[in-house]
């Protein structure tokens, strides 16, 4: 639900008694939330907690305000009382609101004792947003709000109901029954051999030949980029990535002192010839892309282009590192041509990067690096000093599920399923004004061009409580953009159409 101001045409379709209305003149921090779902899986009384703590938190709501009465908050959103008497109660329990005897409810002034959330924060402006331009800190940090996945049509993610949450509490239960003391102790800084050993056969699929000793698993392809940057690269050396590319690698390699360079990425993979004189120019130490499935186009690497960048890269002596993370979200070549650098160069030029967080369970955090000998070693050192082990119980989870069976039909379901959406929600997409000039037959990302400047449409969007990621965060120069990313799977509530819809008739 959305926990900012209607839209005119949502005040349209509400009717607000004439007590709320002088309630809202006599105190503005009344103003209606967005409409409560009784579908969504979240109590009530949760919602409401939820999108007033929100825009107390934000500043929307200021410290003294006086909330609507409980009738009045009740005729307003038609919930009982009851549910407004609970919600109130749990939000004065928090140290959202006060209670005064005989006057009401009021949000809790920030200069006593705070609630859990009340930290100290940086000014904000009406909308709800920190003064600040909006930055890749902006989108993670609110990518990790507790909003519902159907107000989040920028996010990186399936939602949580695609995923096989029973395979997950099987294997937890499988694993809990294991000797207590192997799961009690630290793990081995390559990773689970059992684990090791079952990504040796997943990748021997893709045509990659990586023994265990080559495989080091890592707290997800975040970390598996950051050991790979610290351990090849040093301050003042440049790394290459695409343009766009994800965007929270930036920063991270900016903080490690190493120069961030963007290389066009096109339809069929990046830019042959810019990618040839900026190598020149610069002498890279790395190049970061996504081979399969990129992020944020869906495009995939074509088979001229992958042979064209090996060659660049013997040429000019950096290495690749390929982030393959969607692997499993990809249908085949039959459907979408792709080529893995790592298949053609077997792991000599290429580090091959691969995790379960977009597939599996984000919150496992299982990723791996399948590299050559020598530098699989050198990375598996850098982990132990950096952080030891990762956690031996996920994986061991995660082996459970991808050598029980079920992982293949699960990823099966979730390609039909995004099959199923993908087509029709572009046509969608192009219906409101947004332009799709590359529909990929695979993936959950569009690449879209709004025509007008990102940045301002993601503010416009969050004061409605809905999460987009503007185009200038998956560039490396951070520069106003009208392209955003937006993922199919996140595109079904009405209330992301009405928004959408109404911004770009208006610009």
């Amino acid at each position: 639900m959305a926990a900012a101001s209607h839209t005119a045409a949502d005040t349209a379709s509400v009717a607000v008694p004439a007590s709320v209305l002088r309630s809202r003149r006599a105190a503005p921090a009344g103003a209606l939330l967005g409409l409560l779902s009784r579908e969504s899986g979240e109590t009530l009384i949760d919602q409401i907690v939820r999108s007033v703590a929100a825009r107390i938190d934000d500043r929307l709501l200021r410290g003294g305000a006086r909330m609507p009465s409980i009738r009045a908050f009740a005729a307003a959103h038609g919930v009982s009382p009851f549910t407004v008497v609970a919600s109130y109660d749990r939000l004065v329990a928090t140290g959202y609101l006060e209670s005064r005897r005989g006057a009401g409810f009021f949000v809790r002034e920030r200069g006593g004792i705070a609630g859990p959330s009340m930290t100290s924060r940086a000014p904000r402006h009406s909308s709800g947003f920190e003064v600040k331009p909006i930055d890749v800190v902006w989108l993670v940090r609110n990518m990790f709000r507790q909003m519902p996945h159907a107000q989040m049509p920028g996010s990186g993610v399936l939602p949580s109901d695609w995923l096989d949450g029973a395979a997950i509490s099987n294997a937890l239960k499988a694993v809990s029954r294991q000797n207590a003391g192997v799961l009690l102790s630290y793990g081995v800084p390559q990773g689970f051999l059992p684990l090791r050993q079952q990504l040796q056969h997943k990748l021997a699929e893709l045509e990659i030949a990586a023994a265990p000793e080559q495989l080091v698993t890592t707290a997800g392809v975040t970390q598996a980029l950051d050991l790979v940057a610290r351990e090849f690269t040093q301050p003042g050396d440049t790394i290459f990535v695409d343009d766009p590319a994800w965007f929270l690698m930036f920063g991270s390699f900016a903080a490690l002192g190493a120069k961030v360079v963007g290389i066009p990425r096109l339809a069929d993979g990046p830019d042959i010839a810019k990618l040839a004189e900026l190598a020149a120019l610069h002498k890279p130490k790395l190049y970061i892309i996504n081979s399969v499935l990129h992020n944020p186009s869906s495009t995939s690497l074509s088979a001229a282009k992958a042979f064209q960048v090996l060659r660049l890269a013997e040429e000019h002596d950096f290495v690749i590192v390929e982030d393959d993370i969607y692997c499993d979200l990809h249908p085949g070549s039959a459907v979408q041509p792709a080529t893995r650098l790592a298949a053609l160069d077997q792991l000599q030029r290429v580090i091959y990067l691969g995790g379960f967080s977009k597939t599996m369970a984000a919150n496992l955090r299982v990723g791996f690096i399948a590299a050559s000998p020598e530098r699989a070693e050198r990375l598996a050192d850098r982990k132990m000093l950096t952080m030891l082990t990762t956690s031996d119980i996920g994986e061991r989870v995660v082996y459970k599920v991808l050598s029980d069976g079920t992982f293949r039909k699960h990823t099966d379901r979730m390609r039909a399923r995004l099959d199923g959406l993908r087509a029709k929600t572009i046509r969608q997409m192009e219906r409101v004004g947004l332009k799709v000039d590359v529909a990929a037959p695979a993936g959950m990302f569009v690449w879209v061009d709004a025509g007008r400047d990102t940045n301002v449409l993601a503010e416009r969007a969050m004061a409605q409580n809905l999460l987009l990621a503007p185009g200038s965060l998956f560039s490396p120069a951070q520069l106003p953009s009208t392209r955003m990313r937006l993922n199919v799977a996140a595109m079904q509530d009405p209330q992301v159409w009405r928004f959408l819809e109404s911004e770009l008739a208006r610009s």
